[in-house]
């Protein structure tokens, strides 16, 4: 979405109507911004700006003796304007101390992420998500069998970087502990440091393999392997949090979200592979990212700003960030959104997410 060049005094006007519309709900007339704007000018003039910035696109009036509210045009020369006065900031202690004290508890990737998220969505008041590096490109670390009741065997797959996914499998025969350890560790000693996209289609080719040339603990590890890998998510995780609060903020009105618009987000909620589709499609830029209205390309979103930054967790990239209505307080948003990228980013690098310590802590 292209904006044009405005003057600093129609940019300062256009600046004070979307704050003053963030804050209020409502539609923001002349003698308002006379009023508390600060610009030393007249009802008339600040009218006659506001008509113009309404005649290129920055700004609608939903009706004729009604004031002003911005477009998606208007809020993203806003929070351009935002962006670039932006100060790089060291984070929230407070927040970091948080993340750290669960770093400190857990092996796994999955819950400090699922951590970011409620954190997110608690001090945005929006919908809060963190999207994982991409699993498929993680390598493979170790894989655990544990026998179960019957035939089922639960499945811990290991990834280098505390990545752990735990999978139920029926393997229509009964097993003891030996012979699944025998398994594992014939596994673990051929596709150690594969990717588990590389895996699947190793243990794929081998078992398509002259099946005379494996033994028994051989055939039985690949089958074992293969019914993991097939049902493995190919997805990145995605974690999410706060749908609660914006269905409270469309029942409750005042500006917020209606609830037939929710329904589009709701649903892409939902599938959750849809939505890590379109972020990994057109977020793929690093650093921080705010995506308003009709800039998304899915038309769910489109009722809707997404403000997101990249993480690192010492080798791969991530992201998170909140998803709200395109009257978002984008000032803090912003704030929050880089505060926690950073904080992650420290937080994951100082703990030492190598695949040693994710295994011994495993």
């Amino acid at each position: 979405m292209q904006t044009n060049k405005l003057s600093d005094r129609t940019s300062r006007i256009l600046a004070a109507l979307v704050r003053e519309h963030i804050e209020t709900g409502q539609p923001i007339g002349s003698m308002t911004l006379t009023r508390r704007g600060g610009f030393g000018l007249s009802s008339a003039t600040i009218r006659n700006v506001l008509a113009q910035l309404e005649e290129q696109g920055y700004l609608t009036q939903p009706h004729t003796s009604a004031g002003r509210i911005p477009t998606d045009l208007g809020y993203r020369c806003y929070v351009d304007m935002l962006l670039t006065m932006r100060r790089m900031g060291r984070g929230d202690s407070a927040l970091e101390a948080q993340l750290r004290q669960q770093a400190g508890t857990t092996a796994l990737m999955d819950d400090i992420l699922a951590q970011v998220s409620h954190l997110l969505s608690r001090n945005a008041r929006q919908l809060g998500f963190a999207l994982a590096p991409e699993n498929q490109a993680a390598a493979f670390h170790r894989i655990d069998f544990v026998p179960l009741a019957n035939t089922a065997v639960l499945v811990i797959v290991v990834a280098r970087g505390g990545h752990v996914t735990h999978k139920v499998i029926d393997i229509k025969e009964r097993l003891d502990g030996d012979a699944l350890q025998q398994a594992a560790n014939y596994l673990n000693s051929e596709f150690a440091g594969l990717t588990l996209s590389e895996v699947r289609a190793a243990v794929l080719e081998r078992l398509r393999q002259e099946q005379s040339l494996y033994d028994l603990l051989l055939s039985r590890a690949l089958r074992l392997a293969q019914s993991t890998f097939e049902g493995l998510p190919a997805e990145t995780p995605l974690f999410i949090e706060g749908t609660s609060l914006l269905l409270d903020q469309a029942a409750e009105g005042g500006g917020g979200p209606r609830l037939a618009t929710l329904q589009g987000l709701l649903k892409l909620v939902e599938e959750k592979h849809r939505l890590v589709r379109l972020l990994n499609e057109y977020l793929s830029s690093e650093g921080l990212t705010v995506v308003i209205g009709a800039e998304h390309q899915a038309p769910d979103l489109r009722d809707f700003a997404l403000v997101t930054s990249t993480y690192f967790d010492g080798r791969r990239v991530g992201r998170l960030g909140i998803i709200g209505p395109t009257r978002m307080p984008y000032r803090r948003a912003i704030a929050i959104v880089d505060s926690v990228a950073r904080a992650v980013s420290r937080v994951l690098r100082d703990s030492g997410w190598d695949e040693s310590e994710a295994a011994s802590r495993c």
